[in-house]
């Protein structure tokens, strides 16, 4: 399975370090919440997207980590001898896809997908869709 490459970065606001900052802290907020194993609910997810002029960043910066997690998830797994569910093979997957993925999903099981579902469930099942595995 290729590598998940993170070459190009999600672009920082014009701000500056400020918001830089404060994208930090906001990530390491998230990070602190879900560290209890709950993961954001789609519920959370549109009320940081709605929160401030940021919000909308800070959900791609969160739905980058999403995917880079999930695709580190899946190498774990696999050198414990599962079966791969996500199979990028040669089609390209970057950071920046992460937003566009996760919405198409949304967009294509709306009735599937509660409020308070895990937003790395809608994830996952967003990647295996785009990457799926040969039979």
């Amino acid at each position: 399975m290729p590598r998940f490459r993170t070459s190009q970065p999600l672009h920082v606001s014009k701000r500056g370090a400020n918001s830089a900052g404060s994208a930090l802290l906001l990530a390491l907020g998230l990070v602190m919440a879900c560290a209890n194993g709950q993961a954001m609910s789609l519920r959370q997810l549109n009320a940081l997207e709605k929160h401030d002029k940021q919000g909308a960043s800070y959900v791609r910066y969160y739905l980058v980590g999403v995917m880079e997690g999930l695709m580190e998830s899946e190498k774990v797994n696999l050198a414990q001898g599962a079966s791969a569910r996500i199979c990028p093979a040669d089609k390209r997957m970057e950071p920046a896809m992460a937003h566009s993925l996760f919405e198409a999903e949304r967009k294509r099981n709306r009735a599937l997908y509660e409020a308070d579902m895990p937003v790395t469930l809608v994830m996952r099942n967003a990647m295996q869709s785009a990457y799926p595995c040969p039979e």
